[in-house]
């Protein structure tokens, strides 16, 4: 195990630093003296006594019901306004004998002024009270007369416009109707039945005390729940209590925060610790990388904080946040081993501001399973729209069975949980999205990006196919022949065959001068072998520079460059040194450029290219023949130390040389020859049809 530099180690260590100080500066925390619990659910804290008395009132619910009930029947108190009343019929009567023009006799006068007299003995009350006692919500009112109460029904009381409605209809006589209306009855009458607001709210705030007055009392020391018991209607009002207690005499009866300062971070570095020890004891090369660890810690210390900001802003904002990103981002760049462990350290760590902490890891470490079996393969969008239903299947089963444990039944089960649950496979389906901005901001390649890379419809693959076709068919031989060996070696199959079919994407400059594109001309000819080498060694920058116009990713820029490594252009050198034998002839102007292959990928690249080219040029293929030719080129790569920087192994080797003489002894198998039809001279033929039998 190399040791990392002292930069890498001090970059490691500093992204640690950041992400756990960040995930606990963030974490959300409850205040002093409140649990968070809900109805129906088990109390996850340790056991809770009663360190002072505590009072038990009635449940929010047989409260409300009272509550609803008393200010339906309680009787408003109303006081009568004499004083009022007087000064009104005195006024009136004034203004009814000073009017002239009157066609009323005195009696009749009489007769109004009595009327309005009893109307006010009844009562006239305001519009708002009159229509609560029209539709029964007010039968009766109190009066207090020396701290007596007195009960009186409502039924005679009029509004002002009711009793003028009802002097109108009494009186028959033209006149007297016309008297009303000269004297502007209707804007004298007012009411003298009054509410009296003080003393009212304080008799039913007295009433309401009072049928609120506690129901019990839990005594100091008194068990009050323990942990694993199930907060019923009645523990969830004695809990509410008893905050509102401890928060009014300011002690901090719960000392701390649920999760201390000291035991967050603690917590913290333990799960992002055991993180940093699976990639350096089981995937060394992601911890060798810089960009990967960077991707890793990022990727998740962005999602715990999406996690805390969900919790915060909505009760049920765990429900719907898309843990199984976390996992298919990491499964569609690196690994799906990596991508169950990442998950699983998310979940944990999040689990941290959740209550039931073993019902959330339940639900979340099914459903991420889920998604990461589901997208072993990442080639299709459509497969994200099958995971995000898969995973809203899995998260539906999942909270089903804990509510059938907790409580044995679906009845308690919550709609709005169900809805989360979709939302959050909403929310999953756009991690295309997101793999695009992974590409672009870390530079990696998903497999969906090579698989589209891979259609020979693509701008860079037609122009191949148009101006190199032996070239392009060269390619996709090579493509083949390299992709079903790295599924027998464990490399990325899909990465080998993208990266075999823009290989040589350089001959597109000069595509005459390689041999596959020739048509009996050969334009070497005409020069010499250094001239020859130098057009033939530069396809490979060719080929780079239309990768990077055309905004290849890097990992298939590797496969130009890597693809003859460091080797020299034989043919020409050999003629080279056969025509100067007395010379010291310097390789260089024959040699690639290199790089070597520093990947499997690239190494089994390399084989297959020189493997696919020299079978075209077999005068037999014979297994024997094909077996020769691919352990002669494989080994002297391997003698030349071309394949030195990958990290292929001589198993690998092995495995590669078998599967290259399988699939070139099937390219190559002998055909059998079509006999040619003998033909017969006339007269047989006539003979041979007299002899068929007539039908009829």
């Amino acid at each position: 195990m190399n040791k990392l530099p002292s930069r890498q180690l001090t970059f490691r260590a500093l992204l640690f630093v950041i992400v756990v100080s960040v995930s606990v500066y963030f974490l959300p925390r409850t205040s002093e003296n409140h649990y968070v619990f809900e109805e129906g659910r088990p109390w996850s804290y340790a056991l809770l006594t009663a360190p002072f008395d505590i009072p038990i009132h009635l449940d929010s619910l047989s409260a409300a019901r009272i509550r609803d009930s008393l200010q339906t029947h309680f009787e408003p108190v109303f006081t009568r306004d004499v004083t009022a009343e007087k000064t009104i019929v005195s006024d009136y009567t004034t203004r009814l004998n000073s009017t002239t023009g009157l066609d009323i006799t005195p009696s009749q006068r009489n007769q109004i002024i009595r009327e309005i007299r009893n109307i006010y003995e009844n009562g006239i009350v305001d519009r708002d009270t009159y229509s609560k006692i029209a539709s029964g919500r007010l039968p009766s009112v109190r009066f207090i007369h020396d701290n007596v109460a007195i009960s009186m029904p409502t039924s005679a009381y009029l509004s002002a416009f009711r009793a003028y409605e009802h002097l109108d209809s009494i009186f028959r006589d033209k006149g007297m109707h016309q008297a009303l209306s000269a004297t502007h009855l209707s804007e004298i009458l007012q009411p003298n039945i009054l509410i009296d607001t003080v003393t009212t709210r304080r008799l039913l705030e007295e009433a309401l005390q009072k049928a609120m007055a506690p129901v019990g009392i839990i005594q100091q020391g008194e068990r009050i729940i323990d942990k694993g018991d199930i907060v019923t209607t009645r523990l969830a009002t004695v809990l509410k209590t008893y905050e509102e207690i401890a928060d009014e005499r300011g002690k901090g009866t719960i000392s701390q925060h649920y999760y201390p300062l000291a035991g967050q971070i603690l917590y913290m570095v333990i799960l992002f610790g055991a993180l940093y020890g699976y990639l350096c004891i089981f995937r060394r090369d992601y911890f060798d990388d810089d960009r990967t660890v960077l991707f890793i810690m990022t990727i998740m210390g962005l999602f715990t904080l999406f996690a805390f900001a969900m919790q915060a802003a909505f009760r049920t904002g765990l429900y719907i946040t898309p843990f199984t990103i976390v996992p298919i981002l990491i499964l569609v760049f690196l690994d799906s081993r990596t991508a169950y462990f990442c998950h699983l350290i998310q979940v944990l760590i999040c689990a941290i501001i959740t209550s039931f902490a073993l019902e959330f890891v339940f639900i979340q470490f099914i459903a991420g399973v889920v998604a990461i079996d589901s997208l072993k393969d990442l080639s299709r969008r459509s497969q994200l729209i099958r995971t995000a239903a898969l995973i809203f299947i899995a998260y539906a089963a999942c909270y089903a069975a804990v509510e059938i444990m907790q409580s044995g039944s679906l009845s308690k089960t919550e709609g709005r949980i169900f809805g989360c649950f979709a939302i959050n496979a909403i929310l999953i389906s756009f991690s295309y999205v997101l793999m695009f901005l992974v590409e672009r901001v870390f530079g990696f390649t998903s497999r969906v990006t090579l698989v589209e890379l891979s259609d020979i419809n693509n701008p860079l693959l037609r122009e191949l196919s148009e101006e190199c076709p032996g070239t392009f068919n060269h390619s996709m031989a090579v493509s083949n022949l390299a992709s079903a060996a790295a599924g027998r070696i464990g490399a990325n199959v899909q990465l080998v065959r993208t990266g075999a079919l823009y290989h040589d994407i350089g001959k597109i400059k000069n595509p005459a001068f390689y041999t596959e594109n020739q048509h009996g001309v050969n334009p070497h000819d005409a020069l010499d072998q250094i001239q020859s080498a130098r057009i033939v060694t530069g396809h490979v920058r060719e080929g780079l520079a239309l990768a990077e116009k055309a905004k290849l990713p890097q990992m298939i820029r590797r496969f130009i460059s890597e693809h003859h490594g460091a080797g020299m252009a034989r043919y020409f050198y050999t003629t080279y040194c056969n025509a100067h034998p007395d010379e010291n002839v310097d390789p260089a102007p024959f040699s690639y450029p290199g790089p070597n292959p520093q990947s499997k990928e690239t190494s089994l690249l390399m084989m297959a290219d020189a493997v696919e080219a020299a079978s075209r040029s077999m005068p037999e293929h014979s297994p024997e023949a094909i077996s020769a030719l691919i352990n002669k080129i494989i080994d002297s790569q391997i003698a030349e130390g071309l394949h030195n920087e990958s990290p292929i192994s001589f198993r690998d080797v092995s495995t590669i040389k078998e599967v290259f003489a399988q699939r070139l002894r099937t390219m190559y198998h002998s055909r059998i020859s079509y006999p040619e039809l003998k033909k017969t001279s006339s007269a047989e033929a006539d003979n041979k049809n007299t002899n068929q039998p007539t039908i009829k």
